[in-house]
């Protein structure tokens, strides 16, 4: 915490406000702080949270535990239809869910190894947890820790009941028996594990310094600008200009679906953007609920607890970004990318509106 605390003290909070009191036209300085800084900003302060995950995932790696958790859990994860080694890929997931599914070539079973990369999805990657921190951190401070916590065994149960549906009623067919070599335990070195843990923080990183950064200005550009022309910075902080944007037309036009969920056209906006990256979710609805009062007061009078929780759900269920799904076509073929983007779509909406319609009627909503 203290560390996310120092990012968001000197990017969001000092270098927002530097950029703002510059002597450049109002247009110019809010793109920079209002596109780049609000969007790129609200991701670089969870870098802390995910350097902290991946030097765990590090360690379990050196340790050389990882194997022996395959032959521990094998008798257990056959019962759900898949490998022993299943649970490699799957714990790689909450790493990064594209080299998780790339990893499931060392299972010797065709079909536990394509009921494993359709799981993986479940998993939650380290591209979600930014999601949850922001969510949690605002609707469940008290209980944050526990709510993350849950939202990752939540991920892990729904896959183990999603693999023995696959295995017993669509993919049918014998189990190979377990082999596995275990490699000596090993003391993990300091050096093996930062340099994996910043290989792959790096790899976070560039992905806001790239893909998230034009996610974020197109977000902007599509919210100051609508078919009546330019708009202005205004409109990131009055929601009636804001309503006349490009990106209020797309969410309105969404807004029927998710409105039995409790969100409103730019939580369905934001969730259009998770497609490309689950990160630039955060830096959408950075930009798209900034306005005076600032993202955390706008985000409480737009959610409830029960529907922020459903939020958060839908997140960790629906379809993962569109990395994971052309790898899942890459490394099985097209109709198992599709099984993939369907089931992943219906199972996070019935779950989200299981969440809101059983906090209505126990006086939650």
């Amino acid at each position: 915490q203290p560390f996310a605390d120092l990012i968001n003290l000197l990017v969001n909070i000092y270098l927002y406000n530097f950029i703002k009191s510059l002597p450049y036209p109002a247009y110019l300085t809010s793109i920079l702080s209002d596109g780049v800084i609000a969007g790129v900003g609200s991701i670089l302060i969870f870098i802390p949270n995910i350097a902290f995950l991946f030097i765990s995932i590090s360690i379990l790696e050196d340790v050389g535990y990882l194997s022996r958790v395959a032959y521990l859990l094998d008798r257990s994860l056959s019962k759900a239809g898949l490998s022993g080694k299943s649970i490699i890929p799957m714990i790689l997931g909450f790493g990064c869910n594209v080299p998780a599914v790339m990893s499931t070539r060392v299972i010797e079973d065709d079909l536990s190894r394509k009921i494993t990369a359709l799981i993986i999805p479940l998993m939650s990657c380290s591209a979600r947890l930014p999601i949850y921190i922001l969510f949690a951190g605002i609707f469940f401070k008290e209980y944050m820790g526990a709510v993350v916590f849950g939202l990752y065994l939540l991920g892990v149960l729904t896959a183990l009941v999603i693999a023995y549906l696959f295995r017993h009623i669509v993919f049918k067919g014998p189990t190979l028996p377990f082999i596995i070599e275990l490699p000596p335990y090993l003391t993990p070195q300091i050096r093996n594990v930062g340099i994996k843990a910043w290989v792959r923080t790096k790899g976070f990183l560039y992905r806001a310094g790239t893909i998230i950064l034009i996610g974020s200005l197109v977000i902007y550009f599509l919210s100051v600008t609508g078919p009546t022309g330019f708009l202005g910075p205004a409109a990131l902080e009055e929601s009636k200009i804001l309503g006349e944007s490009w990106i209020a037309y797309i969410g309105k036009f969404l807004e029927p679906i998710v409105a039995p969920l409790g969100w409103d056209w730019k939580a369905a906006v934001a969730l259009i953007s998770g497609f490309v990256a689950k990160e630039i979710v955060v830096s959408t609805l950075a930009v798209l609920y900034s306005g005076e009062a600032g993202l955390t007061a706008n985000l409480l009078r737009s959610f409830t607890p029960v529907s922020a929780f459903a939020y958060m759900v839908f997140v960790l269920m629906y379809v993962p970004c569109i990395a994971t799904i052309a790898t899942i076509k890459t490394e099985f073929n097209l109709k198992t990318a599709l099984i993939a983007l369907i089931y992943e779509m219906i199972l996070a909406y019935l779950m989200a509106l299981s969440i809101v319609s059983l906090g209505g009627l126990i006086g939650l909503g």
